[in-house]
């Protein structure tokens, strides 16, 4: 039975899609809202700094960053920029 229904849903999905030329009703116009490729490259004036941080400290963000899927030095930053913000109010 099992295999019946997968043939039925594989030859479901061979079918073509007929497009027609009928009237879509009424449609709205929306603003474009999506950022430009140039804005989705996440590029800020960054200056290389050498710092010494605790081994506890690094050992935290691997851990936190691994668990996110992102990069540790990309955590730092943030947390020192959001610090910033914050402050400089």
């Amino acid at each position: 039975m099992e295999l019946a229904r997968g043939i039925e849903v594989k030859n479901l999905m061979k079918k073509k899609i007929k497009y027609t030329d009928e009237p879509m009703g009424d449609i709205e116009i929306i603003e474009d809202f999506l950022p430009t490729p140039e804005e989705l490259v996440f590029k800020k004036d960054n200056t290389k700094v050498t710092i010494a941080l605790s081994n506890s400290s690094i050992a935290f963000f691997k851990r936190e960053a691994k668990k996110n899927n992102t990069q540790y030095q990309k955590m730092i930053r943030s947390l020192l920029d959001e610090y910033v913000a914050r402050h400089s109010r």
